[in-house]
């Protein structure tokens, strides 16, 4: 028996059946790429879902780690530690936003934000204003797994099996500006929006909506909360997805890239919905430990030195602008959507899309399908040309191969479609 088979084995029989794996045992990566047991190599387009920004064996964490972890891995937050902070003036710095929060996860960060949500309204009950504790999210989010985060998510399949959920929750039609009017009141709190949604689909807000968004959140007090744990921290060229439509929410949420695989989250926000929290209201036990936050201070260092933003926005240019010119190649492209290194492809056939992702590992290069039609990308922010160029070799031979097959059972989807 492999070592692969051992392990599969040992899971089936130890773990929680969460996962439907990918028969491979990855163990290392270099750059873009990440290697299984037999020392084959794979382009990475996924990074971990958007977690390993730098790529794999970056001499910037490398570093961080060891040091850190020579010096100090963990104290709890009762204590002072030099990392905390440092990462927050250089979060606050570059986001427009005044405090910091440091949490695990995403969706720890998430919870954080909606507790901040209605400790704020409550405290502007106390001063004797009208707000409720109603959220509005929007459909097609996706905010996390924890009681919380569900509750603002909007597929079905995440929220039914753990019915009855967080009440307080309501959904907004994406991007439909006349339905955002309709549900919101001073009953609202909050307004919890993905500046480009990543597991609905890689949808980017209207700056309409958007703009109304921020407009209506501030006549009554409410909290605008911008959920940057997918679009942040250089991934679609800029630091956060919402400095593209040049506007500041309350409140956002960061997690994927932060420490380069080391988990943490963060919230950041404005002095008055900091002004919400007092000591002991809200806490973490591991949340913004000094490996963590010494890990991310490399991280940000990086992405800078490295003019990283910039070659997001230039090679993810270059990687669109490909794809478009696939899909005018190709009719079962229906669009392509995006910012930087954050791509969707949407395919008119889920069966294509899911045939799509299994030919492409084959052809040892990671992506996979999210909203059941649409192809992601997540790559490393150090993503090359030529790689995009192998990319969209290996997808041309793939759609030539198969998307004559689908294409008669998808025409009732693709009716209608946009083409990008």
């Amino acid at each position: 028996m492999s070592k692969l088979e051992q392990i599969k084995a040992a899971e089936a029989k130890l773990l929680l059946h969460t996962y439907d794996r990918n028969p491979i045992l990855f163990v290392r990566g270099e750059g873009v790429h990440i290697i299984d047991e037999n020392g084959e190599r794979y382009l990475d387009l996924l990074s971990g879902i958007g977690v390993n920004s730098l790529g794999y064996g970056h001499p910037a964490i490398e570093r961080a780690i060891i040091n850190q972890s020579r010096a100090l891995i963990h104290t709890s937050n009762l204590f002072y530690h030099e990392g905390q902070a440092e990462l927050a003036l250089r979060l606050t710095e570059r986001s427009g936003l005044d405090r910091a929060f440091f949490a695990n996860t995403g969706t720890e960060a998430i919870e954080g934000a909606l507790k901040l949500a209605r400790a704020h309204a409550g405290l502007l009950r106390s001063e004797g204003k009208t707000i409720g504790t109603k959220v509005l999210a929007l459909e097609g989010s996706f905010h996390g797994r924890t009681f919380g985060a569900v509750s603002a998510t909007h597929k079905a399949k995440y929220r039914e099996p753990f019915a009855p959920v967080v009440p307080g929750f309501e959904f907004v039609k994406f991007n439909d500006v006349a339905d955002l009017h309709a549900k919101f009141s001073d009953e609202v709190c909050a307004i919890l929006v993905e500046s480009i949604q990543g597991e609905g689909g890689i949808r980017p807000l209207t700056q309409e909506f958007f703009a109304e968004a921020r407009k209506l959140a501030s006549s009554t007090g409410a909290l605008l909360i911008a959920d940057e744990i997918q679009a942040g921290l250089g991934r679609t060229g800029k630091w956060f997805g919402y400095q593209h439509f040049g506007i500041l929410p309350d409140v956002t949420t960061l997690a994927k890239p932060l420490a380069g695989g080391i988990p943490l989250g963060a919230i950041l926000c404005t002095e008055e919905a900091a002004r919400a929290i007092h000591a002991g209201m809200h806490g973490t036990t591991f949340g913004g430990g000094p490996l963590a936050c010494a890990v991310a201070l490399a991280v940000l260092e990086t992405i800078e030195s490295e003019g990283l933003l910039a070659h997001a926005t230039e090679v993810g240019n270059y990687f669109q602008e490909q794809l478009r010119a696939l899909a005018n190649k190709h009719e079962s492209i229906v669009e392509v959507r995006g910012k930087g290194l954050m791509i969707g492809v949407e395919l008119d056939s889920a069966d294509l899309a899911k045939l799509t992702v299994a030919e492409m590992l084959k052809q040892h290069i990671v992506i996979n399908c999210t909203s059941d039609t649409t192809l992601r990308f997540l790559p490393p922010y150090i993503l090359e040309r030529a790689h995009v160029d192998t990319t969209i070799a290996a997808l041309d031979e793939i759609f030539t191969e198969h998307a004559a097959a689908f294409s008669g059972a998808a025409a009732s989807q693709a009716a209608g479609g946009n083409r990008g």
